[in-house]
């Protein structure tokens, strides 16, 4: 199951003033109370200023596509037709995904390449950005290349 852990944090940038930011995570957790625990000891590691999580909510994606070349999340809604044979009648199941891309063409066509191999009848309605940085699935190890990544991705003095 995956969670939405929003967090709030101050950071001191280049001229002297403190900055907040609100980012939100997703997690892969069994519960609430697990995805704030991996939160604390995730984000701890990469935030050691102190951070406060400020909300947690179960999302509601059926499936993460992650890709080596994106830089953000997208939310997408996928339609999937299945046929109905008792009744002779077709039925649409919607369902999200989150896939990682560098624009909403690049989310379409990564989304395209992977259900065509797939699924034999659905549509994409609609792509939008997402609030969520970064994902963090359950795993034993973390990474030192991992680290470095997110420590690239959150350092405030790079944002914008």
């Amino acid at each position: 199951m995956w969670f939405t852990v929003k967090a709030k944090y101050s950071k001191i940038d280049d001229n002297e003033k403190i900055k907040t930011f609100n980012h939100h995570f997703l997690f892969d957790a069994l519960t609430y109370t697990e995805a704030e625990s991996r939160a604390i000891e995730e984000l701890g590691k990469y935030l050691s200023e102190g951070f406060q999580i400020t909300g947690i909510t179960k999302a509601n994606y059926s499936e993460i596509f992650p890709s080596e070349h994106g830089d953000r999340w997208f939310k997408a809604k996928v339609s999937l037709v299945t046929l109905d044979e008792d009744k002779g009648l077709e039925r649409r199941t919607s369902t999200y995904v989150l896939v990682q891309a560098l624009d909403v063409k690049d989310a379409y066509e990564y989304l395209t390449e992977q259900f065509t191999d797939t699924v034999s009848d659905y549509s994409i309605p609609s792509i939008a950005e997402s609030p969520i940085i970064d994902i963090f699935p359950f795993f034993e190890d973390v990474t030192e290349q991992k680290e470095a990544e997110f420590l690239d991705k959150y350092d405030p003095e790079t944002e914008a």
